[in-house]
């Protein structure tokens, strides 16, 4: 009797089986697209220093470098705190955050034209002030990688950043209008050198509220109650979280005139409480509420009637509140399909370009072509959260993802809608574009939960370490007779 080896005289792995090869981070995917984005937004700075300066400037190399230096150190950060998240979510903000400097870039260079021939003093340049955010935005991405080392403890705070949240909408409206209202609304917190926007960050927190409660009380929402035209109706007494999200969202449209955060607060719930317990019911309800809501709003409230007829027809009163949204709609005719070219069109006529109207500044020199292109980022980024909310293995993580993903999709599309006249104007911004510090620390705080969910939702399940018996060490072998 002798010992030999079996096939191919290659002994097998411990256990007997091969080791299952390592899952791919997709991080070197991840610099490839952070590539690209730096390139375009490079491009696209070049092509508006050409047209506006006839030359290339200092501006481009300062905004260049500092922009691209942010965008790798967030990778370098993603590439340690997160190495799992989705490749593509960090890449589209990056274009989309250089995209808006460079015609953030583009109004500073008209407003300096304008003042020139005004014979004003110059004014001082946004873009530096964005530049700025971006860095603080950053900074805030990348101390939530290293210090969240798990989403879900958001949710034993949840009722504590709930009332942080619910707090932080309703400072504005206590606040003196000389310290809160900016063009109508009270939506600002105003002091000597600082300014900040609290119902930005006050949406985040409330919606991991809502996340949280809607997990632990999923059994008392899913309870049946009415059963008509074939679908189940929830119980009466059921009905708080949705008739909490309606009360805040009338008393922000009431006492700070925010038609748009009103708006998002509540559809985002509306959504979550869907996806929660998957009962049309909830949808019907919460759509019937907001339809009394804007009636109620509509007779009682001036501002509101003053937006709806504008939206109706701005040219009524082309000359006050008409004004910025015909002259939205007259820079998008310009553009056209294919756009006048960056730094070639008159973006700066629209009043507010850089902020509420930056896609009217975006159709006029892009085209029609140029914003479908940042639509379908936008609709990427989206559906990139949706599908982090269906892979995470948790209730809290999928509700949350979802939230955060659905509250980008319906602020985009209150923005886009408003501009283009499809519904009445809100005064939100377009996320990650339009200038403004308050929505881009909110936002890349939005960006970092998503990435931490992702990260968890890819990252391999990671076996039990089990002790290791000295036989289960042993090579297999095949006995074979002389």
């Amino acid at each position: 009797m002798s010992v030999t080896h079996g096939a191919g005289a290659f002994p097998s792995p411990p256990g007997g089986f091969a080791p299952a090869p390592a899952q791919s981070t997709k991080r070197n995917t991840e610099l490839g697209l952070l590539l690209v984005a730096i390139g375009i937004t490079t491009v696209s700075m070049m092509l508006v220093e050409a047209s506006l300066e006839q030359a290339l400037t200092f501006d481009l190399a300062k905004y260049g470098l500092t922009y691209a230096g942010l965008f790798l150190v967030a990778h370098l950060a993603v590439r340690r705190y997160a190495k799992y998240a989705d490749p593509l979510l960090l890449p589209i903000v990056a274009l989309l955050n250089g995209l808006g400097l460079v015609l953030i870039h583009r109004l500073d260079l008209a407003d300096q034209e304008n003042a020139r021939y005004m014979g004003l003093s110059m004014p001082s340049p946004d873009a530096n002030q964005q530049i700025l955010w971006t860095a603080f935005g950053i900074a805030l991405f990348i101390a939530v990688l290293v210090f969240l080392h798990d989403y879900r403890l958001l949710a034993r705070f949840s009722y504590t950043l709930g009332l942080i949240g619910l707090i932080a909408l309703a400072i504005p409206a206590l606040l003196p209008s000389q310290f809160s209202e900016v063009n109508g609304a009270k939506i600002w917190i105003r002091l000597p050198g600082f300014s900040i926007q609290p119902g930005e960050f006050a949406k985040i927190l409330l919606i991991i509220f809502f996340a949280s409660v809607l997990v632990a009380k999923r059994d008392l929402f899913t309870t049946a109650g009415k059963h008509f035209l074939g679908m189940d109706f929830p119980r009466a007494r059921d009905l708080g979280p949705i008739l909490a999200a309606w009360i805040i969202s009338i008393g922000v449209m009431v006492f700070e005139k925010d038609l748009g955060t009103s708006l998002l607060l509540f559809t985002t719930v509306l959504v979550m409480l869907y996806i929660a317990t998957e009962r049309v019911g909830w949808l019907i309800i919460g759509f019937s509420l907001l339809a009394v809501g804007f009636v109620f709003a509509y007779q009682m409230f001036g501002h509101v009637r003053v937006r709806v007829q504008t939206w109706a027809d701005p040219l009524a009163d082309y000359s006050n509140t008409g004004y910025q949204i015909s002259q939205s709609l007259f820079g998008l005719a310009t553009g056209g399909v294919a756009g006048t070219g960056l730094g070639s069109g008159r973006p700066a006529q629209v009043p507010f370009a850089k902020t509420d109207f930056i896609i009217a500044a975006i159709g006029e020199e892009l085209g029609l072509i140029g914003l479908a292109a940042i639509l379908l980022l936008f609709l990427i980024l989206v559906i990139r959260g949706l599908r982090t909310a269906l892979a995470v293995r948790d209730s809290f993580g999928k509700l949350l993802a979802a939230g955060l993903s659905f509250t980008l999709a319906v602020q985009l599309f209150v923005v886009v809608g408003g501009v283009t006249k499809l519904i009445p104007l809100t005064g939100l911004t377009t996320p990650f574009v339009s200038y403004g510090g308050s929505s881009l620390l909110a936002n890349y705080l939005l960006l970092a939960l998503l990435m931490k969910i992702s990260h968890a939702a890819r990252e391999p399940v990671q076996p039990r370490k089990k002790p290791v018996t000295p036989i289960a060490e042993a090579q297999t072998e095949m006995m074979g007779r002389e």
